[in-house]
């Protein structure tokens, strides 16, 4: 007995030391440039929604009512959920999906003058199709697309967080 508890802990002491030496991490607070920001997204958009849930969630930065107020304007400009078929069986069934998620945005200052000229986030599943799981597979396409958004959020939060890299460096 004592044995194999030996052995567990020696397993996790070198998982352990192993996370740590890859440089592994856990996603923290995310440090955007700007003390206020104002998001410009249709009422009705999740994807607006959780974006300004990662910002004041992941940030130390503020949402603010109007774009006035904020030192950063992040407008969302559309964005897609698609579904591409990779491949179809003899029969010609639908055997492969491709799913994508497109996000495009841009990030200005209160006047209009551009931080970040617009730019697209594009996520890419594969999934397999079977028709005779038509209900199983659109609930797992859908919780695809719900985690696709939730990456092209952060996605976008990463690069709205580098436009104080590229102005350090233009300095």
């Amino acid at each position: 007995m004592s044995w194999s508890r030996t052995a567990l802990a020696g397993a996790t002491l070198a998982l352990c030391a192993t996370l740590s030496a890859c440089g592994f991490q856990l996603r923290g607070k995310v440090d955007l440039p700007f003390e206020t920001v104002f998001v410009e997204a249709p009422e009705y958009s999740k994807f607006g929604e959780q974006l300004r849930r990662g910002i004041e969630g992941g940030s130390h930065t503020r949402l603010t009512d109007s774009k006035a107020q904020a030192q950063a304007v992040v407008s969302l400009l559309g964005e897609a959920q698609e579904r591409l078929i990779l491949a179809v069986s003899g029969g010609g069934r639908v055997r492969e999906l491709q799913l994508r998620y497109r996000a495009m945005f841009k990030v200005t200052d209160a006047k209009g003058e551009i931080w970040l000229p617009q730019g697209e986030v594009v996520i890419l599943r594969d999934m397999t199709y079977d028709d005779a799981q038509v209900l199983a597979k659109e609930a797992e396409a859908n919780q695809l697309f719900r985690e696709m958004q939730a990456d092209a959020v952060q996605q976008m939060l990463r690069r709205i967080q580098a436009i104080r890299a590229a102005s350090e460096e233009a300095n």
